[in-house]
């Protein structure tokens, strides 16, 4: 009987809940939703490579391989980043030469592997004779990003830096104000004259010093003991993660007001950071269907993984990153005011 009471009570205290009964059931249904799209949508990589002075018959044989093929009279590795090309084929002296930007290590090895499965269908057609007297061709492989021996996690360890940052920092936030109201804390601390700005004002910079230190040691971790990659300037990492660190801070405490315990903080989880990870390289978002690559760009952690990568993976520079940098500082300002404006159900007139 008393275990019939209690199981009476668990449900009832459930049905009560109807945020935590949402959470429950629609949750996973987003989630699954979600990645049924990113997984059926048109993933299909769409190859484009540079020629300069590249015998007509191969060109031919790349188009036929689904290869967008442009045609230059001369190009740099500059060229190759400002058109967007996943590679640049150049025959010089007799020699071909494959330049690939090797912004993903997936696609270029595909690349690679389309354009020398082209030059063997070529010397079949041409009886072992290779184009412009080149028997048998010799491929010389450069890199603009990386080396042949680069993988796709050199790139994503360099995101996972800004996730864990970002989740950590929204994580701790989030629980500290929450236990903050239902400790009667703040209700105690909005009857004072404070003003409402100054009290989230207040929880910024005490849990943002937090929040730096975390950082810091993430950021000095991630690079000096565990060798992640890094070609840029390290300061730029530290202030990229600082700035999604202030995102993550004031998102953590926005939603930490919506919230009545500490479990349905940990049930935005799934709604709020989930999706994020998604959006942040582990699938090209330009191939993506256009109304997930606008959802993308709504995600903080979309311009924190650009910037990280721009720096960490492409050694890029404060220009590469300053727009990314911007949305960042965009996103945390428009989550302190709607923090100010959350807070105002607080005071009691």
């Amino acid at each position: 009987m008393r275990t019939k009471a209690l199981v009476k009570r668990i449900i009832q205290q459930m049905l009560r809940d109807k945020r935590t009964l949402g959470l429950l059931f629609v949750a996973p249904l987003m989630i699954l939703t979600l990645m049924y799209f990113l997984f059926n949508s048109n993933t299909a990589t769409n190859l484009k490579v540079g020629v300069i002075n590249v015998d007509k018959t191969i060109v031919s044989e790349l188009e036929k391989n689904s290869i967008t093929v442009k045609a230059y009279s001369n190009a740099s590795n500059d060229t190759i980043v400002n058109d967007k090309l996943d590679g640049l084929l150049q025959m010089e002296k007799n020699k071909l030469i494959l330049t690939l930007q090797n912004n993903d290590p997936t696609v270029s090895q595909m690349l690679k592997l389309k354009i020398n499965q082209t030059i063997a269908s070529v010397l079949t057609l041409k009886s072992g004779v290779a184009p412009h007297g080149l028997k048998p061709p010799s491929i010389e492989v450069n890199y603009v990003y990386g080396n042949s021996e680069t993988t796709f996690f050199d790139i994503f360890s360099t995101i996972l830096v800004g996730f864990f940052v970002f989740f950590f920092v929204f994580l701790i936030s989030g629980i500290g104000l929450l236990r903050e109201r239902t400790t009667g804390t703040l209700e105690r601390l909005m009857s004072t004259p404070i003003k409402r700005w100054e009290v989230i004002t207040g929880y910024l910079i005490g849990y943002g010093i937090f929040a730096v230190l975390q950082t810091l040691i993430i950021v000095t971790y991630a690079i000096k003991i565990l060798n992640l990659t890094l070609v840029g300037s390290i300061w730029y990492v530290l202030l990229i993660n600082l700035i999604v660190a202030f995102v993550a801070l004031s998102l953590g405490i926005l939603l930490s007001t919506f919230a009545a315990s500490e479990f349905q903080m940990m049930q935005f989880i799934p709604i709020i950071i989930i999706p994020q990870i998604f959006f942040a390289g582990i699938f090209p978002v330009e191939n993506m269907a256009k109304w997930l690559q606008v959802i993308a760009k709504i995600m903080p952690i979309y311009y924190c993984a650009d910037a990280l990568k721009s720096v960490m993976y492409k050694g890029l520079g404060f220009n590469a990153i300053k727009w990314d940098i911007l949305v960042l500082a965009v996103f945390a300002a428009v989550f302190v005011i709607l923090n100010i404006f959350a807070l105002k159900k607080y005071r009691k007139l």
